[in-house]
Formats: structure tokens, sequence, C-alpha cells
């Protein structure tokens, strides 16, 4: 490969803080505000033009999952306080989300408690000293620049952090290193909801005039994509759709990325086409708008102090060192070869012993330190983490995180050394319950 030399160079630093969060997604938002409220300082980076990662730039349609987190419950509470004329006369959904009003609530939650914001800004790289993170360079319009921490918390989602500082980690499935599908979501408007469908799962089998309305799906929709999965949003006639699919794509890789936005965005009208034909109260559908940026499900899984499994999950384990309670939602495997469920995962038919917790030393990554892990990117099984990489889990974790990079700045001890019954306390002031 050719190559070419980049001359050395100082970078500024802009900025020296207690807590740095890479990542303005569910789990790094709650990591901001736990943070914040333990009374250190506290900045959050993200590249896309607001706060809630897939929530809000990703357009998904709800929050999903019967887990209990006092953030999430106090975000929606702020959304529905919030009332604009377009939705009078119309209930939604308690864990719809409009997207709109998620993203101001954010920005003014975080400033409110005092976190430093900072949007349009990729973390593209780590500062090291041996194996310790002492903080984050990051590239934007005002060029390249950097923030040093004593505590850095990846809640990139795909572990950009983590894996610029080393942190050992695999892909996907441990057999293969396949990855789940990747869908971008978007929104219709025009629906008729007195007639309208809302399969909500893969499970859910919905017989129309033409037939049943998956196995419609898989005939006539443009492979990889197949399945009909329709949800309610905050204003009355539109729909959040999540029917794009395209399989192979590593969200790691820029290439594949490009990719997977112009093949999801080519599928978008042959879907509604699709609706218009087969779906009841969609017969005068239009698309509305569609995500800013492909939802990526699964990338890099890394080696901590504990991997969770499948099994932990079934069996509602309750750590002793838990930092995120009340966790339950099925094993959400997307069809790797193509539309639907994977052989491996279960919707309805999905059985546990009750809600489990999330440990801390699946947050704390082997060999580096001065570093968490926050979210998807913790350390789990392929099948583990299609539970608990849903936004209610990772805002769960999230909080657990941020109150443990806090005490850890207090304290002055590495994050490995937290004293996790000391966090536990916090997080029970915080309004988290075992």
């Amino acid at each position: 490969m050719k190559t070419i030399h980049e001359m050395e160079r100082d970078i500024p630093v802009i900025a020296e803080t207690d807590v740095l969060i890479a990542g303005g997604g569910p789990a790094g938002t709650a990591a901001a505000l736990a943070a914040a409220r333990c009374g250190v300082r506290v900045m959050i980076v993200e590249n896309n033009s607001c706060l809630g990662g897939i929530a809000t730039s990703g357009m998904m349609s709800h929050w999903t999952g019967g887990t209990f987190s006092p953030i999430m419950n106090e975000l929606q509470d702020a959304c529905h306080q919030i009332r604009w004329p377009v939705e009078d006369g119309f209930q939604a959904s308690y864990a719809a989300i409009n997207h709109e009003k998620l993203k101001l609530v954010l920005f003014n939650k975080l400033d409110e408690a005092g976190v430093v914001i900072r949007t349009h800004t990729l973390c593209a790289d780590v500062v090291m000293d041996g194996t310790t993170v002492r903080g984050v360079i990051l590239e934007s319009k005002s060029g390249r620049e950097a923030v040093l921490a004593e505590v850095v918390i990846d809640a990139t989602g795909d572990g950009d952090i983590a894996a610029k500082a080393n942190v050992p980690f695999r892909k996907g499935r441990d057999e293969d290193e396949r990855m789940q599908p990747v869908t971008l979501m978007f929104k219709i408007a025009g629906v008729d909801y007195s007639r309208a469908i809302f399969p909500g799962s893969f499970e859910s089998y919905v017989q129309v005039p033409k037939g049943e309305i998956q196995a419609l799906g898989k005939q006539i929709l443009p492979k990889p994509a197949g399945h009909t999965l329709l949800y309610r949003s905050t204003q009355d006639g539109h729909v959040v759709v999540n029917m794009t699919n395209l399989i192979d794509i590593d969200g790691t890789n820029a290439d594949d990325l490009t990719k997977a936005e112009i093949e999801t965005h080519r599928q978008i009208p042959l879907i509604i086409d699709f609706l218009r034909e087969y779906a009841p109260g969609y017969e005068n559908c239009y698309l509305l708008a569609s995500a800013e940026m492909v939802g990526v499900r699964e990338t890099r899984h890394f080696e901590a102090e504990y991997i969770i499994t499948g099994e932990d999950i079934m069996e509602a384990t309750v750590f002793p060192d838990w930092i995120a309670t009340k966790l339950l939602f099925n094993f959400d495997i997307h069809n790797l070869d193509g539309a639907g469920l994977d052989k491996n995962g279960a919707q309805h038919h999905f059985h546990s012993k009750g809600k489990y917790t999330i440990p801390y030393r699946c947050c704390v990554p082997k060999v580096v330190d001065n570093l968490l892990l926050a979210g998807r990117d913790i350390c789990g099984t392929h099948k583990a983490h299609s539970n608990f990489r849903v936004m209610p889990i990772c805002a769960n974790i999230g909080q657990g995180i941020g109150v443990a990079a806090a005490l850890s700045v207090k304290n002055g001890v590495k994050p490995r050394d937290v004293d996790v019954a000391a966090v536990q306390e916090v997080l029970k002031s915080q309004g988290v319950e075992l």
C-alpha cells in the first residue's frame, strides 16, 4: 500500500476534565448525567449534530424491553411535558420517541447538569501513557485538538476509543465474526391509523387481504430485506418503519458504511410500494424522512474482567458487583443471512427467570487503565449482546459507569479499583432499584 508521511505537530489541549465521555448515545448521555450529578467535571463528545445516537439521529421508534431505568424515565417524562400543537388531541405510546423533543431534552438536561457538550466532533485517537489512557484526540472543523481526562468512558457503541487504546476485542459471532445486519430507519406519513396494522416483531404474523404480511414481505421485498416491522409514532398518521436490511456489513469500516447507506436508501421506495399494495391503512403513505445514519447493531466485543453470557441472562443473575439492574429483553438476533429472526434468537418465545444485572467487571477492560466501557461495546457473547445492546439497558449501564468514573476521580483510585459497593449506594440515591 502506498503511504505518505505526516509531519509531527503540536496539538492544542483545549480542555482538561475529570470525566470525558466519547459518544453521546443513550449510554453516553446517561453516563454524563450520572457523573455530573456526582459533582465532577464532565465533557461529552459526539460525532453527530445532536445527542441521542440511535434514539435521535438513528430515528429509533421506541424505548424497548421491560427494563426499569430512572434516567430513561426522566427523559421520557421530560419529552411528554413538552406540548407542541401538532400533537394536540393525539396520545402516543409512552415508549414512543419524538426525535425532535428528545434532542432538545438531552441538550437541556446535560446543560443543566453542567456537562460540557461538543458535537460535530470525532474522537479520532487516544492519548496514552504506557497502558494508561490520559485523554482523547479530537478531529473537527476546528482542527485537531486534545482533551485530557482523569477517566475516559467509551460509549461509542463500536468501542472506537478502546480499539485505539489496544484493548483486545473480537467481532460478531465467535465462530466466524459475522455481525448482525444493519438498518436505516425511516418515517412515513399518510397512514390511516383506524385501519393500519402494526406488526412489532418478527413473530408478529398478521393476516391481510392478500395473505400473511411477513410471508408476503419475504416473497416480494428485495433480499436481504423481507420482514415487516411498523411502529406507531408520536404524530397521528405517522409510522416509523424498521424494514430496510443489509447483511455482511462491518460498522467499523467506512466503505461498508457507505455501501449500507446507499443500498438501504434504495430499498426505501420499494418498501413503500409494498406497504401501499399489501398493508391495510397504508394505501396513501409516503416518505417523510429517513434517519441521519444507518443503525449498526453489532461490531466489537471487548475483553474485560468478566464476559456476560446468554446463560447469565436466562438465569436472571444478580451479580454482587452490579452496576445496572432490572434488565429485561429478549435475544433479538436478526438473521445474518437475510430477513427475519436468526435461529438463535427469540422474541415472543423468549423465557427467562426474571430480570438480570450487569456486573461492573464487564465494563472494566483488561490491560488498559483509566478507561471504562458503557453500552453495547461491553464484554459479552454474541447472544448476550443481542439482549443488552438495546437503548434502555445501555442507558442503565451508562448511569452505573458514570457514577463509577466519578467516584474514581473523587477518591483518587483507578477505575478498576473503585469500591463497587459505594457505586451501588450512589446509584440507589439516583433511583436505581435492585
